[in-house]
C-alpha cells in the first residue's frame, strides 16, 4: 500500500493561518500509520499558490500516479491539492482512477475509495472554487472603490511614484521617457531604443535592463501622452 503525501503553503496563508508545511507533514505520517500505509515519500510546494496545477510537486504525483508507482495520495486538506474544482476533478478522474490512486483528505475525511467519499470530493471541490471566486470577486470591488475615488491601483509607472493617495511625478524618470519618445521618432527599432537605454546606463524603474517589451509597454502607456518635449539624455 505505497502512499505518498502531498503539502502545500503559500507564503500569505501560513502567516494568516498558521497551516506550515511541518505541521501537514505530521498529520500526514500520524495519518498513515493509523490506516496502515507504507508512506514512502512526502511532496512539497513551497510557497506556491493552489489556483492551478502549474506547480513541481503536483507534476511529480502526476507522473508517480502514470507510473503505477503509488497507491494512495494523502493531503492534509483538499485546498492544498488545488482551489479549482475543475483542476480537482481532472485529478480525481483522469489520474487517479485510471492508476488505481486513492485520495485522502485528512480534514475532510475523503476517501475516494468509497462511493460516499467520491461524492463528498465533488461538494468540497465546488466549495474550494466558491471560497476562491469570492475572494476574487472581493478583490474587484475593492479595486473599483479605489479607482472611483482617484486612488492609484497597482505599482507606479516609469516617472511616477506613490505620495499619500495619489501618484507623484519624477521628473528625473520622465526624461527617460520622453527620451524614448525622441528614438522612436527617429525611426528607432524597440530593440535598438532598448539597447541605446542600456548602452547609457539607465535603468527601468526596478532597476533592471531594458528589453523591446519595456520599451513598448512605455510607448503604449496612456499616462506618458501628453509629454511631448523631447530631452536629450
Amino acid at each position: 500500500m505505497r502512499a505518498v503525501g502531498y503539502i502545500r503553503v503559500s507564503t500569505q496563508e501560513q502567516a494568516r493561518e498558521g497551516i506550515s508545511l511541518e505541521a501537514q507533514e505530521d498529520k500526514i505520517r500520524k495519518y498513515a500509520d493509523l490506516h496502515n500505509l507504507n508512506l514512502i515519500q512526502v511532496i512539497r510546494d513551497e510557497g506556491k499558490s493552489g489556483k492551478d496545477l502549474n506547480r513541481e510537486g503536483i507534476q511529480k504525483i502526476i507522473a508517480l500516479c502514470k507510473k503505477k508507482e503509488i497507491d494512495h495520495l494523502i493531503v492534509y486538506k483538499m485546498d492544498r491539492l488545488t482551489r479549482r474544482t475543475l483542476d480537482l476533478l481532472t485529478l480525481v478522474e483522469e489520474v487517479f482512477k485510471p492508476n488505481n490512486v486513492q485520495f485522502h483528505s485528512i480534514t475532510e475525511r475523503v476517501d475516494t475509495s468509497t462511493a460516499q467519499g467520491k461524492f463528498f470530493l465533488t461538494i468540497i471541490g465546488a466549495m474550494a472554487q466558491m471560497e476562491r471566486d469570492l475572494v476574487s470577486e472581493r478583490t474587484r470591488e475593492a479595486l473599483r472603490y479605489k479607482i472611483s475615488r482617484g486612488e492609484p491601483v497597482g505599482s507606479p509607472p516609469l516617472g511616477y511614484q506613490v505620495n499619500g493617495k495619489g501618484w507623484e511625478k519624477l521628473e528625473g524618470e520622465l526624461k527617460t521617457v520622453n527620451f524614448i519618445k525622441a528614438l522612436k521618432r527617429k525611426r528607432l527599432s524597440l530593440r535598438q531604443i532598448a539597447n541605446r537605454l542600456n548602452e547609457a546606463g539607465i535603468s527601468t524603474k526596478r532597476g533592471g535592463k531594458w528589453y523591446a517589451g519595456t520599451v513598448r509597454y512605455i510607448l503604449r502607456n496612456g499616462r506618458y501622452k501628453k509629454r511631448k518635449r523631447a530631452v536629450s539624455v
